[in-house]
């Protein structure tokens, strides 16, 4: 299952504790304070990986913990410090420190954040020692690392993304032109999370059905137009059994608009689907107006599998010739 949201918990490292230790030299059994100091907590990070869905791996565990500083040792010694800890994220992701309105973005493969800092480690009684005081008993303990409990969202970063109103064939058309297995159904949001599917190295998802008002949040809302906002290009799946299926296109045109007027400039192309389910000439209408747009027309049908392999073969081309 896609997983693109989870609430984490984290917290980095505490300080290990400085301590009170003495030299002992032959014959000078007490000749000075040699207390060291403890190790600093370990940070944690986040970094973000090329795998999509990475934060599946997360669902039964939610806590993680940076480990801690070990406290200061004899002979002046300092603790060592604790380890630090990376969260790794799926590239696209957005990470908010829900107590402190901080937010971290990660729009490259292996770009790192620090999200908390380790506590320092405390003082042993060597750093006290002074010309008044030749035999300091105080340390100090080491500092609690930061805390927090973080949201993240990811908004998939990937080469083409499937769009159009539920049943509209997105699933159909994604299980055909690559190596996904996508659920199918004859009803509206058969398709709850974003599926992936591989077409010869290039990312392809489908994007769960919108609906007239899914930019306010109706229907599956934002949850899944933010994933169309990091989309290189888009396939606009229309479902020719509809009875006006230029008004089914635009109304999805028009969600993109007001959730974010950019998306509307990306490439997109126009796939119409079903075929089969009306006669030639309505399909030729729907085509005419839709080059007045000046946008790709290709129509795919499920009895017609050379038509998905055209699909397949038109986008390998031309993500090839994009790079």
């Amino acid at each position: 299952m896609f997983v693109d949201e989870l609430t984490i918990y984290a917290k980095a490292g505490n300080g290990g504790n400085g301590v009170v230790r003495w030299s002992h030299e032959k014959f000078r059994p007490m000749a000075g304070p040699s207390g060291g100091d403890g190790g600093n907590g370990g940070d944690v990070y986040v970094r973000a990986v090329k795998d999509l869905n990475r934060l599946s791996k997360y669902t039964g565990k939610k806590s993680f913990l940076a480990e801690d500083g070990v406290a200061g040792t004899k002979k002046s010694k300092a603790g060592s410090n604790g380890e630090d800890f990376y969260i790794d994220v799926p590239v696209g992701s957005r990470i908010t420190d829900i107590e402190r309105r901080r937010t971290f973005e990660l729009t490259e493969v292996g770009a790192t954040e620090r999200i908390l800092k380790g506590g320092s480690g405390g003082l042993g009684n060597e750093h006290f020692k002074s010309s008044t005081n030749q035999s300091p008993e105080q340390s100090t303990p080491g500092k609690k690392g930061e805390s927090g409990d973080f949201l993240i969202e990811v908004s998939l970063v990937v080469d083409v993304g499937l769009i159009g109103l539920p049943n509209a064939g997105k699933s159909t058309l994604l299980n055909n032109i690559t190596n996904a297995h996508s659920r199918i159904g004859a009803y509206p949001f058969t398709t709850l999370e974003p599926h992936l599917g591989d077409l010869y190295g290039y990312v392809i998802a489908d994007i769960p059905g919108l609906i007239s008002g899914a930019a306010s949040g109706k229907g599956l809302g934002h949850k899944f137009l933010r994933h169309v906002s990091r989309t290189k290009m888009l396939l606009h799946l229309v479902s020719l059994e509809h009875e006006d299926p230029l008004k089914e296109y635009y109304t999805i045109r028009d969600e993109l608009s007001q959730y974010d007027k950019s998306l509307t400039e990306k490439e997109e192309w126009i796939i119409l689907t079903k075929k089969d389910l009306v006669k030639q000439e309505d399909i030729d209408s729907v085509i005419k107006d839709l080059e007045k747009i000046k946008k790709r027309v290709l129509v795919v049908s499920q009895d017609d599998l050379d038509s998905y392999k055209n699909v397949s073969d038109m986008l390998t081309a031309h993500l090839k010739n994009v790079e």
